[in-house]
């Protein structure tokens, strides 16, 4: 029989790290709100995350290699400490008047880097310190703490932003992370992977090995593929939603931290679910229901509303179900990827499953302020009253044409993804 001390290490890390990644979402959030207020540019606004996704996308590959290649631990603290001072740069340059729009674009490219290494480093750490019988309660945990994050981040930005400022917000992020740091340097030990080869050659050589493992296993090369064009249309409601909700009468600052949370009291349900669900009989199929429900539902139901209630309702019927997903995929990954693989297969699965994420910022903002916005402004009397007048109106064009998008593709992925079966194995 198990006992609860077998989770204490992980239950360590997990409870310091998604502190520190709170008071990161915290900061995010406030400089949001920052930004909008200096440019008002939907598109100006994603190119935030944007910058974040770029090199996560692009050195993926490379940095769950090189994460294969050194120590878990000591790769995990060298991103935070870095991604620490970028905060930290953020800070001196508003407190001297020089902080400009580029500055934050720059910053948020190089701790968009550190996370880009320091993510496969993490899933490894977690799949050595849990046994296999805990997978999918610990991603219903992982899930639990995203989602509580998603709720409190927004309203806790949105306090702080008003009472103290943006330097409010970065000084709670640098105190959460000099906690998280103090408690994985201290308190937590990662085992090492069972035959784990310290030779195993170039970066390269090993960047080639996760990409042949999942040419080699084509169900999780698509349920991959099928969970990028889920984030496509995902991130291009994210750069939506602030140019639907701000400029609303019924909108603003604390109507979009208040709507944004709906969507993690949702994924809270949903994880909190994950922990008591049996194990289904096919993972793959949990995986494609869930996305097809969430798309064909919350992008509709957003287009044709102009009440906060219903912008509420939209976000928890959408992402009720996402921790489901989640957890399924996550299940399957740490079951079928060898331990000594995880790092380059994550990576890997990160380059593929999130390239569209900065692709889908750009198309939201582009068709929002140079399409949808300057349609709604002389469109005829059927489109003005299915998605209202004013600004704002064209960011609800825009969710509807994003409800099309992710009922299509969810329909032609899910004919592909029939075929394929999962089972967990005996444990």
């Amino acid at each position: 029989m198990k006992t609860k001390n077998e989770l204490k290490d992980f239950m360590i890390l997990w409870s310091t790290q998604s502190l520190s990644q709170l008071g990161s979402a915290v900061t995010s959030f406030a400089l949001t709100l920052w930004l909008y207020e200096k440019t008002g540019s939907a598109l100006g606004t994603a190119a935030l995350r944007i910058c974040t996704y770029a090199p996560y996308v692009l050195m993926s590959i490379f940095a769950g290699a090189l994460s294969d290649r050194f120590d878990k631990k000591k790769t995990m603290l060298i991103c935070d400490l870095t991604a620490a001072f970028t905060t930290a740069a953020v800070f001196v340059l508003y407190k001297t008047d020089s902080l400009r729009v580029w500055h934050l674009y720059m910053i948020n490219a190089v701790s968009g880097l550190m996370n880009t290494v320091q993510q496969p480093a993490s899933e490894v750490a977690y799949t050595m310190l849990v046994p296999k019988e805990y997978y999918q309660k610990t991603s219903g945990l992982q899930s639990l703490s995203r989602s509580l994050i998603t709720v409190g981040s927004p309203l806790i930005a949105a306090a702080v932003y008003g009472l103290g400022g943006l330097p409010a917000a970065i000084l709670m992020d640098l105190g959460t992370f000099a906690a998280a740091f103090l408690a994985l340097a201290f308190l937590i030990r990662i085992p090492e992977i069972p035959g784990k080869n310290e030779n195993e050659g170039n970066v390269l050589q090993l960047a080639k090995e996760g990409l042949a493992f999942l040419k080699e296993n084509p169900m999780i090369l698509y349920v991959i593929l099928f969970l990028s064009g889920v984030n496509f249309v995902a991130s291009a409601f994210d750069a939506v939603l602030p140019a639907l909700i701000l400029p609303n009468p019924r909108g603003g600052n604390a109507v979009l931290g208040f709507v944004t949370s709906c969507s993690g009291i949702a994924m809270i349900a949903g994880s909190l679910l994950v922990t008591v669900l049996p194990n289904p009989k096919d993972r793959v199929k949990v995986i494609y229901r869930t996305m097809l429900f969430s798309l064909a539902t919350e992008n509709y139901l957003l287009a044709f509303s102009r009440n906060p209630v219903f912008w509420c309702v939209g976000q928890i019927v959408g992402w009720i179900l996402v921790p489901v997903m989640a957890a399924n995929q996550n299940v399957i990954m740490r079951n079928t990827v060898p331990p000594r693989l995880q790092g380059r297969v994550y990576a890997c699965r990160n380059t593929l499953q999130f390239f569209t994420i900065p692709i889908g910022l750009v198309f939201g903002g582009f068709m929002v302020d140079e399409v949808c916005e300057p349609l709604m402004e002389n469109a005829g009397s059927f489109l003005r009253f299915l998605f209202g007048t004013g600004k704002g109106s064209g960011a609800a064009l825009m969710m509807f044409v994003l409800g099309i998008l992710g009922t299509l593709m969810c329909v032609l992925f899910g004919h592909k993804l029939k075929k394929y079966h999962y089972s967990d194995p005996s444990v």
